[in-house]
């Protein structure tokens, strides 16, 4: 696995730990690193993605609202809304990052760790938003 690859995946460990346990994001990462030491590299940019996404949790979460019809942020699986998190904080806040390469990894975690429709509603909130919202390609 790439080494951002894993990033994503420690960054969403970390974001279920945060919504479940009500932890704050860093001593969650610290608790997961505990547990599962990484690469520095993985640690950097897990932390980056997961600090990101809880520092900017409104904008992000007023986001990913806006482009979700009929459907609460609240009412979504856990895992569905922190992958949805991640990518959107990439979307907005990383352009170093090629969009379809934030939405490819987003597809990849939801295929991995939600159930059988995540990918395919993954793919749905985070092409509308990169459509309507989100950077363009350079």
């Amino acid at each position: 696995m790439r080494l951002r690859s894993k990033a994503r995946e420690v960054a969403l460990c970390v974001l279920y730990q945060v919504e479940l346990s009500k932890v704050d994001c860093s001593k969650a990462l610290d608790d997961y690193l505990q547990n599962f030491p990484q690469k520095q590299e993985v640690i950097d940019f897990a932390a980056l993605l997961s600090q990101g996404a809880c520092s900017n949790a409104e904008e992000v979460n007023a986001l990913i609202k806006k482009n979700v019809k009929n459907w609460g942020i609240e009412r979504m699986a856990v895992i569905d809304r922190n992958i949805l998190r991640i990518a959107c904080f990439e979307l907005l806040f990383m352009n170093d990052i090629p969009p379809k390469v934030s939405i490819n990894e987003a597809i990849e975690l939801a295929k991995r760790f939600g159930d059988i429709d995540s990918p395919r509603f993954v793919n749905g909130v985070l092409d509308k938003i990169y459509k309507t919202e989100g950077k363009k390609d350079k």
